[in-house]
């Protein structure tokens, strides 16, 4: 049997086409493990970052010990927020002559019941101006132990050098 022209090229062509083989092209491929490889070092750290307001300049300290995600009172010259909401003024909280400030404490114990987790549960972290005067924290640590928050740690900047402990 006689082939076409057409069938002729055609066979021509499947058999140029044999001759090759699979190949991959690696470069991208490596491109991609190592932009991925990247991604997951970079987020992969374990020390936590703490949202903080413009308007609060922390104390500097070579604390090495991570504190755990808690509760967050950001006292700046104004106000004290817990969890980003204002709960009072600084100059209210100055001005109570008690030991416990009554709205910071009745906004801990609303956030008491809502929190899950048993280990955040007694604890609270606090971000305060490093201009806030002694007595003010006093008055608010007071204030979460009587609320049952137990556990108080204070944010600060990290600076290098170890802890003298």
């Amino acid at each position: 049997m006689k082939l076409t022209r057409r069938a002729k090229r055609m066979q021509e062509h499947h058999a140029r086409r044999k001759d090759r083989t699979a190949s991959l092209n690696m470069v991208s491929l490596m491109d991609i493990f190592t932009i991925l490889v990247f991604f997951l070092l970079v987020n992969a750290s374990n020390s936590e970052v703490l949202p903080l307001p413009k308007n609060i300049i922390l104390p500097d300290s070579s604390a090495e010990k991570q504190p755990l995600r808690k509760l967050v009172i950001a006292v700046d010259k104004q106000q004290i927020l817990l969890e980003g909401r204002p709960v009072m003024t600084v100059r209210q909280a100055l001005g109570n002559t008690s030991g416990t400030l009554r709205p910071l404490y009745q906004a801990l114990l609303a956030k008491r019941g809502k929190v899950r987790d048993v280990q955040d549960s007694k604890g609270v972290v606090i971000m305060a101006d490093k201009e806030i005067p002694y007595a003010l924290l006093k008055k608010i640590m007071l204030t979460a132990s009587g609320a049952n928050f137990t556990n108080i740690s204070f944010a600060v900047n990290r600076k290098a050098g170890k802890a003298d402990g």
